[in-house]
């Protein structure tokens, strides 16, 4: 299939999510996901089956907690693999005002947002597979309830493309995949050399380039925001970090453009044998990643790069759960929903 015979597979999904009615968003969720879809979700959602179960599961509770909710794309990509896999790519924010809680996580009455990354594996023309990170961590922010330790990078509701064509992607996105991939490659050569420099990162990278990381690592800007934000404490706390390809582990890569995006669950294995990344002891343990990104290319250079990590999932490896300590932070909160008055009486 070609990319916009793939986007269009999503069409009726996109236009009922976007002013979200549980009756039309059922009903476009029945025609297009087959009956037993793999649903791979971050955590505590896990590994669901059907569209029933993502809308009971995920989709319901977070309706009831935002009653007003609404899905923004803000960038869509579609494209075969070299695999032969067709896959479609989403970046957004669900948004809507957070009246209820949604896990635990307290309602503020105020408009939120939570950025999603949502990957569909198209086959037969329906979803065969999906999956999805939603940046709750990011949502608890808002909420003043995130319970673990401040981000180093900072903090914003993470923005559209600059470009402004995040929706309108078309043409052959292979060399942009290539620079990526290399960027990559020349990433993963350090630390085993040393030298920071082995990395070329003013080779691929745009000097004002920004890193959309998720909430608990933040955004960062440039090459030494990005290093002094994300990737040093990073590689201190696991410096074996490799490119996907090992044993089990697979990406799958869509280029268009000047976008090309990855998804992969999980995609990277490391040993968590350092500290000082997000506040988290060394475990001394192997841990597994799922990390779903998007890039864009502006001259040659990689401008923008959108990044969601299961950072709930990566707390639970190490024996912390997230959302319970959050609870016990939380035990003299009005956990109730909220009414917010209209303002005419």
């Amino acid at each position: 299939m070609t990319s916009a015979e793939l986007k269009a597979q999503l069409a009726s999904y996109r236009a009922a999510t976007a002013n979200f009615e549980a009756i039309s968003v059922r009903a476009a969720m029945s025609e297009l996901f087959a009956s037993d879809a793999a649903l791979r979700l971050c955590h505590p959602f896990g590994a669901l089956s059907g569209p029933d179960a993502f809308y009971d599961t995920c989709l319901a509770p977070l309706h009831v907690a935002m009653p007003d909710l609404e899905r923004r794309d803000m960038i869509l990509m579609a494209g075969t693999t070299p695999e032969g896999q067709d896959w479609v790519g989403a970046m957004g924010n669900y948004m809507g005002t957070f009246l209820a809680p949604l896990l635990g996580i307290p309602p503020t009455g105020h408009l939120a947002h939570m950025r999603y990354h949502e990957f569909f594996r198209i086959e037969d023309g329906r979803v065969a597979e999906m999956q999805a990170i939603w940046d709750l961590p990011e949502l608890m922010m808002q909420a003043r309830a995130w319970p673990m330790s401040p981000q180093l990078g900072a903090y914003l509701c993470t923005p559209a493309p600059m470009s402004a064509d995040g929706l309108t992607l078309t043409g052959n996105g292979q060399q942009a995949c290539d620079h990526v991939i290399a960027m990559l490659t020349d990433l993963c050569s350090h630390p085993a050399n040393p030298d920071p420099k082995v990395m070329q990162l003013e080779k691929y990278w745009h000097p004002r380039f920004n890193w959309y990381g998720p909430a608990g690592i933040g955004t960062a800007r440039g090459i030494a925001g990005f290093r002094n934000w994300h990737q040093i404490p990073f590689l201190r706390a696991m410096p074996d970090r490799k490119l996907d390809a090992m044993g089990e582990l697979m990406s799958h890569w869509v280029g268009e453009g000047n976008y090309v995006c990855e998804t992969g669950w999980p995609n990277m294995r490391l040993s968590l044998s350092g500290g000082g990344w997000m506040g988290i002891a060394p475990a001394g343990k192997e841990v597994l990643l799922r990390s779903l990104d998007f890039w864009r290319m502006e001259n040659g250079l990689i401008r923008e790069n959108w990044v969601l990590v299961d950072l709930l999932d990566l707390y639970s490896q190490v024996g912390v759960d997230v959302l319970a300590r959050m609870q016990e932070f939380n035990k003299a909160r009005n956990l109730g929903a909220i009414t917010v008055p209209n303002g005419m009486t």
